[in-house]
């Protein structure tokens, strides 16, 4: 895990310790000590501490004209024991959103498993982004994660599933991969 490193082929555009209004604004990244493990697998020391001791992101774009964010996660989230979503709605979503942020695109290929609590947290996540006209968006997620997501209702919040779940979204500059995303999006509301 410890080569599993987050996407960084957008720094050219964001870098959020460097963003006043981020969340991670300050922190410091060793690019060649390790210092953060998940069951005592050391993973790379790009990710950023959210609270829990399983599950790490990276928030790799933030635009506050666009309301739109894309946060990569890596990691087990795991709601049941450490309540995951609490820290990452917490201590990430909130002060985004606090910003203005109200389109969330989480990047999940590095998601390796999902243990389902109650879905309060992202009822509420799910309510204050489409109240403002946004959404919560899940791509690349692995398919028994999503599975698991599913068992704990959270497609009813978040939006998820195949035709999200093959964007190659490293392709695209961070401002067309919200275009394609929005597109998606009003796509699969019901008319």
């Amino acid at each position: 895990m410890h080569n599993i490193e987050p996407f960084y082929r957008w720094r050219d555009y964001y870098i959020a310790a460097e963003d006043e209004h981020s969340p991670f604004y300050g922190h410091e990244n060793s690019e060649f000590m390790f210092t953060h493990s998940i069951y005592n697998f050391l993973i790379h020391p790009q990710w950023d501490e959210i609270g829990s001791p399983t599950l790490f992101a990276k928030l790799i774009f933030a635009d506050y004209d666009l309301q739109f964010a894309v946060l990569e996660l890596m990691g087990e989230w795991n709601d049941c024991i450490h309540n995951d979503i609490m820290f990452l709605k917490r201590n990430v979503i909130d002060p985004l959103e606090r910003e203005g942020i109200n389109k969330f695109l989480l990047i999940g290929e590095n998601v390796l498993n999902f243990h389902k609590s109650d879905d309060c947290y992202y009822e509420e996540w799910a309510a204050e982004a489409i109240e403002e006209g946004g959404w919560v968006l899940c791509i690349n997620f692995r398919e028994h994660v999503m599975e698991e997501m599913r068992k704990g209702r959270l497609h009813h919040h978040l939006l998820m599933g195949e035709r999200y779940n093959q964007l190659n979204w490293r392709t695209y500059e961070p401002v067309q991969l919200l275009e394609i995303v929005d597109d998606l999006v009003i796509k699969a509301l019901p008319e």
